[in-house]
């Protein structure tokens, strides 16, 4: 580049010096004028040669011709110089030879710049434009030198008067074929030869009539555009990148080739009308050539119009078929101006996006937009427009003309080609978008409620958790119902429905504006609220008291259409949402809290860090009383009936295992046999049951009644291997045949030992014990082992019974397990038996075996002989012992009593 520049302040210093020694006169011009041309000819052809030394092969030939022609010209020069030829300009001599025959070289030189014979594809208008451009030329080049020069002239008149003129032709038209023949990464070069071999022809045909006339002012020009053709020589050698290496791509004939043979038909005419204008004789060979180039323009004026017509026609061909293409689809095209107004719209406008074409063009596409969503278009745009990736698509809201909101999803962005233009491809996704809405409704949405479920809930305590991190305090308020299972079991499914849905309403009433309410499963709510842990007890503490009511539901029985009172009401846990934590740790404090305040009596709120507290108390001292509950007998066995349809009548019992605390009163079977699992009590507790059992059954069986007596054992005893002699030690204590007991196992066994589990099931068969698999169906039991183990009777978990009066599937369910039960020789008896209805159902599917509230609570040892002698069979018909409804006298405990039977019993 420094180099270049150099070059061009050297001729611009030649080109001075050259002007001065023309006008000055011959004193100076006969050497001055070729040394400063011969110094300019000899630095051109050098730095052409350097700037094109790095082309390959083929690529530097016509810069290497060039490079030649400059060295023939500054060599002509020279001669000049040094014969002193430029004092008479009339005469020429050998150094208009070497100059004359830099024209062929240069010549070569534009050939070679032309693809190779491959690639190599000059139109009919490319030739066309050469015609014209050399007829134009050599019509000018002849006008005047016939004009200028004298007649009747010698050889080197007549030499100056033909040879000079024939070269500026023959330069002028073949400097254009490569401008038309050329791939476009070298048009630009190509150029730049033209306007070196217009130069060229400018200094030849200039100084021949300088030289004719003596005059100074056309050797100036000569000189002048001789300079500016080393210059054009640099300047194209400089800019060409060199024959590429792939195949030639499709090119199109250029528009200066035309502009120039129409500039120099244009001149030819004008000169020949100027000069008939101003009195000159027109020859006829002039007037001939002149209607020549004016017929070739027609011509070339008609392939014009007809590339015009044929373009015209292709185009809008393809913009019919564009058009096509876009109606076609299903998404509207949109083309945005720089200011961001739609300037073209295609597609099914007004279907997808509610404007018609018309209306919609000229507007902001931003000012259509939800306020809320024109950053998202502002950020797509912005992105598009500096080259980043876009994530697409996105959903935006974009109002109608008639007002209604369109849904609609930007599937593509991308650049016009005009200065920040912008084509949006946009689709209608409104009924789609209203369809996820409602499947997400379903998704997070307690159908009975309407309230927000278990899934919305967790999402919400996620946010709350993550604003907790950020210093935003929020509660949890985890609510279950006492006494909702009454109003099922007295009043029906359909009361308890009506129930949770106006407690959801009184939730709903009280929560604050931004408190998300939701309904967990069951009788079993909860609330988030945002505020710290003494609003959230306040809250909680108002919704207790709202709650605390007694309700009436129809029964259908007639009269009044009133049922019995049935008193609800609600437990509340509260635990503050941590930043550290997260929503399952959140659920289980909660959780935690809400069974302390169960345990205390329920209806009431008790607070996580309170609740953790007096767990962590209550679970101590049990633990530390357990090893002592026996030795002050606070431990006590009750007796639950088990009936045969069959014989309609007590076939056997199943002991139940209570603690009286004497300062924390009843402790649920489900809290203290667990904790004596943990503590590695469990044996010792079960061996006292089992002796103390078999030991009132044992009195039963003399006084005469037909019974079994059933005894849950733990896994753990199983692991322990002593449960073999811990039974029989009880058998041989109580003096009672081993048929009569009823060992009871619950499905969790399968998960352990299999070899052990066998082993052990075999010898309590072996001894004469009957083998019971307890809550059967809650568990993963294996059918293969159940198949190959020793086991006499099949106890179905309760859940198998609740509902199935109403409930065609777990009807089915239960049926299944009695043809099992039959299939593998073993009885089935149904637990949970509450209501006439669920006996009803377990008669029609042949179970013969049932127990639960219905046929008889748990009772002490010593009414056990009166409730099995007093049985009254015609509870099995439907009417209760008391002669009241069935069921009527189930409390608001019985869920807590059924599931507190858990592991003993």
């Amino acid at each position: 580049m420094r180099a270049t520049t150099v070059f061009g302040v050297l001729l611009v210093l030649l080109g001075a010096v050259c002007t001065a020694a023309e006008l000055t006169g011959p004193a100076l011009d006969s050497w001055v004028v070729p040394a400063c041309l011969a110094l300019g000819s000899l630095a051109g052809a050098a730095l052409v040669a350097r700037l094109t030394a790095g082309l390959p092969g083929r690529s530097g030939r016509p810069w290497r011709a060039l490079a030649a022609a400059g060295v023939l010209l500054a060599s002509g020069q020279l001669i000049a110089g040094v014969r002193g030829v430029t004092a008479d300009r009339s005469t020429g001599g050998v150094e208009d030879l070497a100059m004359l025959a830099a024209a062929p070289v240069a010549i070569a030189g534009a050939l070679w710049l032309m693809p190779s014979r491959a690639g190599r594809r000059i139109g009919s208008r490319a030739l066309l434009d050469g015609v014209i451009l050399t007829a134009s030329v050599a019509v000018l080049g002849h006008v005047a030198l016939g004009d200028l020069l004298p007649e009747g002239g010698g050889a080197e008149e007549e030499v100056l008067a033909t040879a000079y003129p024939l070269v500026a032709v023959a330069l002028c038209g073949i400097g254009l074929v490569p401008v038309t023949a050329v791939v476009e990464a070298r048009r630009r070069a190509a150029t730049w030869l033209l306007v070196t071999f217009l130069g060229m022809a400018v200094a030849a045909v200039s100084g021949a009539v300088g030289r004719a006339t003596g005059s100074p002012w056309p050797l100036l020009l000569a000189d002048l555009a001789w300079l500016g053709t080393l210059a054009a020589a640099a300047r194209g050698a400089a800019a060409d990148p060199g024959e590429p290496a792939g195949p030639p791509a499709h090119r199109t004939l250029p528009l200066r080739g035309g502009l120039a043979a129409l500039a120099a038909a244009g001149l030819l005419l004008a000169v020949l009308t100027g000069g008939a204008v101003v009195g000159r004789p027109l020859r006829p060979a002039e007037a001939a050539a002149g209607l020549l180039v004016v017929g070739l323009m027609s011509g070339r004026t008609l392939l014009w119009a007809l590339d015009a017509h044929r373009l015209t026609r292709r185009l809008q061909r393809a913009e019919r078929r564009f058009r096509a293409l876009v109606h076609s689809g299903d998404a509207v095209t949109v083309v945005l101006d720089p200011v961001g107004r739609v300037s073209w719209a295609s597609g099914p406008v007004a279907e997808q996006l509610g404007w018609a074409d018309d209306d919609l063009s000229g507007r902001a596409l931003a000012a259509l937009l939800h306020v809320q969503h024109r950053a998202v278009l502002a950020q797509v745009t912005a992105a598009v427009r500096a080259g980043a990736p876009v994530e697409l698509p996105v959903t935006v809201r974009l109002g109608g003309r008639s007002g209604v909101w369109h849904d609609i999803e930007v599937l593509g962005a991308a650049l016009d080609g005009v200065e920040g233009g912008l084509v949006l491809h946009l689709r209608d996704v409104t009924e789609r978008s209203a369809t996820q809405r409602e499947l997400e409704r379903m998704a997070y949405t307690d159908f009975l409620t309407g309230l927000p479920n278990r899934a919305r809930l967790m999402a919400a305590l996620d946010v709350a958790v993550g604003r907790a991190a950020a210093g935003r305090r929020a509660c949890l308020l985890l609510l279950d119902l006492d006494g909702f299972k009454s109003v099922n079991d007295v009043s029906g499914h359909d009361s308890g429905d009506l129930l949770l849905q106006e407690v959801a309403e009184v939730l709903s009433g009280a929560a604050r504006d931004g408190d998300l309410v939701a309904r967990l499963g069951g009788d079993e709510f909860a609330l988030v609220v945002d505020s710290g842990p003494e609003e959230a007890v306040l809250l909680a503490e108002r919704l207790v008291a709202l709650l605390d009511r007694t309700h009436r539901f129809p029964t259908g029985r007639g009269g009044d259409g009133g049922g019995p009172p049935l008193h609800v009401s609600a437990s509340i846990g509260v635990a503050e949402v941590g930043p550290h934590g997260d929503a399952s740790a959140t659920m289980r404090e909660a959780d935690l809290a809400l069974r302390t305040a169960k345990a205390d009596g329920k209806n009431a709120v008790r607070s996580c860090g309170q609740s953790i507290v007096e767990e962590t108390g209550r679970r101590s001292r049990l633990a530390r009383d357990l090893v002592l509950a026996l030795e002050r007998q606070e431990l006590r066995v009750d007796y639950q009936p088990v009936v045969g349809l069959e014989g309609r009548r007590i076939l056997g019992l199943e002991a139940l295992v209570r603690w009286d605390h004497p300062e924390l009163g009843a402790v649920s079977p489900e809290e203290f046999v667990g904790l004596a699992e943990e503590e590695g009590l469990i044996v010792p507790l079960q061996r006292w049951v089992l002796r103390t059992a078999t030991a009132e059954h044992a009195r039963l069986v003399a006084g005469g009644r037909d019974l079994r007596m059933a005894v849950n054992v733990s896994v753990l005893h199983v692991q322990a291997r002593c449960l073999v002699e811990d039974v029989a030690d009880a058998l041989e204590r109580a003096g009672l045949p081993a048929d009569r007991l009823m060992i009871e196992l619950t499905e969790s066994v399968f998960a352990d030992d299999a070899e052990l589990l066998r082993s052990t099931l075999s010898d309590l068969s072996d001894l004469g014990c009957v083998v019971a698999l307890d809550d059967f169906g809650r568990g993963a039991s294996s059918l293969t082992q159940l198949a190959g183990l020793p086991v006499d009777v099949l106890k179905m978990d309760r859940g198998f019974v609740t509902g199935i009066e109403s409930d065609g599937r777990r009807a089915a369910l239960v049926a299944a397990v009695v043809d099992l039960g039959r299939t593998l020789g073993m009885d089935v008896v149904a637990e949970g038996v509450e209501t006439p209805a669920q006996l009803a159902a377990l008669t029609a599917l042949g179970c013969d075996f049932v127990q639960g509230w219905l046929l008889g609570r748990p009772v002490a040892g010593t009414l056990v002989a009166g409730v099995v002698d007093g049985f009254d069979p015609t509870v099995l018909d439907g009417a209760a012992p008391d002669g009241g409804t069935a069921g009527a006298d189930v409390s608001h405990d019985t869920l807590d009593t059924v599931h507190l039977a858990g592991r003993l019993g």
